[in-house]
């Protein structure tokens, strides 16, 4: 991904320590029966272990704007460095940054 999104820090599940986990600039969009998850996809930079950050839990695909929920299905990188960029998001992912 080109884009520079800030740097944040999370407790690895495969490393075990606190590492830095990059944006990866993929979305995980999930469907269960009329409701939708979408997550934004971090990677440690160590071991590349995943944590995907929540932008939509359990939410109707009409209460998504349709030109954003097709840029997660594109996994549009301007949208993912957007989000990355997203302090409120961040906190509400409980992502500790810099």
């Amino acid at each position: 991904m080109s884009c520079n999104t800030i740097k944040i820090f999370h407790r690895c599940g495969g490393c075990g320590k606190k590492k830095q986990f990059i944006n990866t600039g993929k979305f995980r969009v999930n469907a269960n029966g009329n409701r939708v998850d979408v997550w934004l996809i971090y990677q440690c930079e160590r071991c590349k272990h995943s944590w995907n950050l929540t932008i939509y839990e359990r939410k109707r695909p009409s209460q998504i704007d349709p030109e954003e929920y097709e840029l997660f299905l594109e996994n549009d990188p301007d949208l993912a460095c957007k989000y990355g960029n997203d302090r409120g998001f961040l906190k509400r992912n409980r992502a500790e940054f810099q």
